[in-house]
């Protein structure tokens, strides 16, 4: 067994010398953090010896760390293994996308292409000096280049020699490919925000992105209003003796107001996506400047806490907003002028404390709303990429747009109760004279009342909306990027 683990070690490392043949009698050591050269055996006669000379004690800590599955600081043989099969897969997924004409090479023009489509320009002299990148390895070891035959093109074993023992936590090509995009809107204000390369900073591609993203989000916003103002009406109204069917819904709102009535509150809505999208971004920025990360794509537990922290900061900051967007979506016929002359009118009947009514259920939402949404967009990004990403990075448009979909209402399952309460304690407090519920009384007079299912009342259309909100803002924020000069993969 072992004799042909080292015969697939060999295969990799240029650094692994073995004496005599018999490679069953090896006694496995382990690669520790902060040792330079670990033997595998006494080199007697007869016996393999394995070196391993990393190029210096940081690489080998990622090293480590990247294989550590049991998580006692050292790397045994299996985990090695492991280490080195997991991450040719991904440099072979990484080869494959550079590799534009799909001849087994990388040349200049590929690479030239590569960055541009990273939103990066560089001269064909700068792409031939990446063609000809020297690595210096330790004092004893060899030094590698990563075009050995000096033939202008790099091919697969030239690729993998270079990089194997360079673990890389994230590799950019896959991950800008499987970016938890601003495309993924739902119309709900939970998102965590979009991570930007340094490149995408330097070269103002961010503000597009965002530019983008926004559109996208109005223009999907606007087209599934109705379901959304539907799903509020029935957060509020319906109950166990008003069982609001969608159909009933929908009338109620033609009789009361006309086919105009169905966008009531719609205009809040699309006004509030670019000062929300923009203190998100700055704010989450910030916070990860604050977290000490230098890493361009942060880790899931990083980006979760991150994401929140930015959610909540932004949500504070347009909360009022989100109040008027649902007194506009509840209003009836003439009772208010516009969003101005609502606004004016809370605010002298109710007082400022009105415009956060269902502050904290708000808040406490965006935890698993983040949380969940991420864990299911990564579970579902690295099955796929495990099963089924042999030739390409790319998983192209349909599986973005279902592993998107799935997580986003996965995270809205799970948010919903909170989401349906801040709507109720938002609404009650347009009512003179009615008592004004807290969180915890709102959740247990549902429950008495409606039982568990009260909880997700207006749900339907919720869900609804998802599928054609994704199409939707994935279609507008493709064209709104060609149109900004942002380059698709």
């Amino acid at each position: 067994m072992l004799k042909s683990v080292w015969e697939f070690l060999g295969t990799y490392i240029p650094w692994v010398a073995c004496n005599g043949s018999d490679g069953d009698n090896v006694n496995a050591h382990s690669i520790t953090e902060g040792t330079d050269v670990k033997e595998q055996s006494d080199a007697d006669e007869g016996q393999i010896v394995l070196m391993v000379v990393a190029p210096w004690k940081e690489l080998q800590q990622k090293i480590v760390k990247a294989g550590d599955k049991d998580l006692d600081g050292q790397l045994d043989f299996e985990e090695f293994v492991h280490y080195l099969r997991d991450h040719e897969k991904k440099l072979r997924l990484v080869f494959r996308s550079l590799d534009k004409k799909n001849d087994g090479r990388i040349d200049v023009q590929e690479i030239m292409q590569s960055l541009r489509d990273l939103g990066v320009n560089i001269s064909e002299q700068q792409a031939e000096k990446i063609l000809k990148r020297i690595r210096t390895g330790h004092q004893w070891g060899p030094v590698a280049h990563m075009d050995k035959n000096g033939t202008m093109t790099i091919d697969w074993n030239e690729w993998r020699d270079y990089h194997l023992l360079h673990p890389a936590d994230n590799i950019p090509e896959i991950i800008l490919y499987w970016k938890h995009s601003t495309i993924f809107d739902v119309g709900e204000n939970l998102l965590v925000p979009d991570e930007f390369t340094v490149e995408e900073k330097q070269t103002g591609m961010w503000w597009r992105h965002l530019v983008a993203g926004g559109g996208a989000g109005a223009v999907s916003r606007t087209c599934t209003a109705p379901l959304d103002r539907l799903k509020v009406i029935m957060q509020v109204h319906a109950s166990r003796t008003n069982s609001m069917s969608m159909a009933g819904g929908f009338a109620q709102m033609l009789r009361e107001g006309g086919y105009r009535s169905l966008w009531r509150g719609n205009g809040i809505n699309v006004i509030k996506i670019a000062p929300e999208s923009a203190i998100k971004f700055m704010a989450y920025e910030q916070i990860k400047r604050f977290i000490g990360s230098d890493q361009e794509i942060l880790g899931i537990r990083e980006r979760l806490v991150a994401g929140s922290l930015a959610g909540v900061i932004a949500q504070s900051s347009i909360y009022p907003m989100e109040v008027l967007k649902t007194r506009m979506a509840l209003r009836k016929t003439g009772q208010y002028q516009g969003m101005l002359d609502c606004g004016k009118k809370i605010m002298l009947k109710e007082g400022m404390s009105a415009f956060y009514k269902g502050y904290v259920p708000n808040m406490l939402g965006i935890i698993p709303y983040a949380g969940i949404d991420l864990a299911v967009y990564e579970t579902l990004k690295n099955a796929w990429l495990s099963r089924y990403a042999t030739s390409s990075a790319d998983p192209g448009v349909f599986v973005l747009l279902a592993c998107g979909t799935i997580s986003s209402t996965c995270g809205q399952l799970a948010s919903y109760p909170l989401a349906l309460v801040r709507t109720r304690m938002q609404a009650q407090a347009s009512i003179e004279g009615a008592p004004q519920p807290t969180m915890n009384s709102l959740f247990k007079h549902i429950i008495q009342t409606e039982g568990a299912i009260g909880l997700y009342r207006g749900l339907a259309p919720n869900f609804m909306k998802v599928i054609p909100a994704v199409s939707i803002s994935y279609v507008v924020y493709e064209n709104i990027k060609r149109s900004l000069g942002v380059t698709s993969r």
